[in-house]
């Protein structure tokens, strides 16, 4: 549901509270978020990226307010920020839902990739509390000891980089961005062969999961015939009843379900490199 409301914003009348409405049904007493919002888990406890998730739909949107993030975010982020001063990026599932292998013996850490992208939209919404020193202290120590590690991973990258753009440690963030360049470009990043059934799905990146405009920071890295070339290429991987598929899925259904979510990042790109026919 999640994606249609998306979907409707964005091709058709542009309903930001349909959205918020599609979020919010994931929402739990605890104000974090479940119910298997992404769909490797259907468990309906709380979880630290869905939360995420949920806060960075709304402000994708223009919807979330720095009311909605004091009064219905941070009480849950609060409540399972770690001795390391972080936030999860998930919990072991608690109930007997089915669920990928990999949730099931997850470290239950914190982690950057949840922690960068909260800190990143309390800075932009010019929030400013006691949780955000320790948790920057904690985001910076992370940069420093993962380096290179899960560039490849252009889920995580995005995160990265809302938290780099709104920090005020400004000397410290365009380092970090021209190292996150060089590490991009290393060989074996971008999945050059567009017959790999994988190319642009997690784990084989091409240029297009970087630089998903031409606004992206990451957009001057490629070349435009390297972008035209991932732009006819994303376009042939379309199925003829519309979808873009991914390999992800423990069911049938759940295969589903990440089509949809990988059928409107796909469109999304489309539109932002003006391929969508008005």
């Amino acid at each position: 549901m999640i994606e249609r409301r998306l979907f409707q914003f964005y091709f058709a009348n542009g309903d930001k509270q349909g959205v918020f409405h599609a979020v919010y049904a994931y929402r739990n007493p605890d104000g974090g978020f479940g119910h298997g919002m992404e769909p490797d888990t259907a468990s309906p406890e709380s979880q630290p990226l869905f939360s995420i998730m949920a806060l960075e739909t709304l402000d994708e949107i223009g919807y979330l307010t720095k009311e909605m993030i004091l009064d219905d975010f941070m009480p849950y982020f609060e409540s399972i920020t770690t001795e390391q001063g972080g936030i999860p990026w998930m919990f072991r599932p608690k109930d007997v839902y089915p669920c990928e292998e990999h949730f099931k013996s997850i470290k239950e850490w914190a982690a950057l990739s949840t922690t960068a992208p909260l800190l990143g939209i309390l800075e932009k919404y010019k929030i400013d509390i006691p949780w955000m020193k320790k948790a920057e202290q904690f985001v910076w120590s992370e940069f420093d000891r993962i380096k290179d590690k899960h560039v490849f991973c252009y889920l995580c990258v995005p995160r990265w980089l809302t938290f780099l753009k709104y920090t005020r440690s400004r000397e410290k963030a365009e380092k970090k961005i021209l190292e996150l360049k060089k590490w991009i470009l290393n060989n074996g990043i971008i999945c050059e062969d567009k017959a790999d059934d994988g190319w642009g799905l997690y784990g084989k990146p091409h240029s297009l999961n970087y630089a998903t405009s031409s606004e992206s920071i990451f957009y001057t890295l490629f070349n435009q015939k390297t972008i035209e070339s991932d732009l006819k290429e994303l376009i042939n991987k379309q199925k003829e009843d519309g979808r873009w598929d991914t390999w992800y899925g423990i069911s049938e259904g759940t295969k589903l379900e990440w089509a949809g979510i990988q059928t409107l990042w796909a469109l999304k790109v489309l539109k932002n490199y003006g391929r969508i026919e008005k």
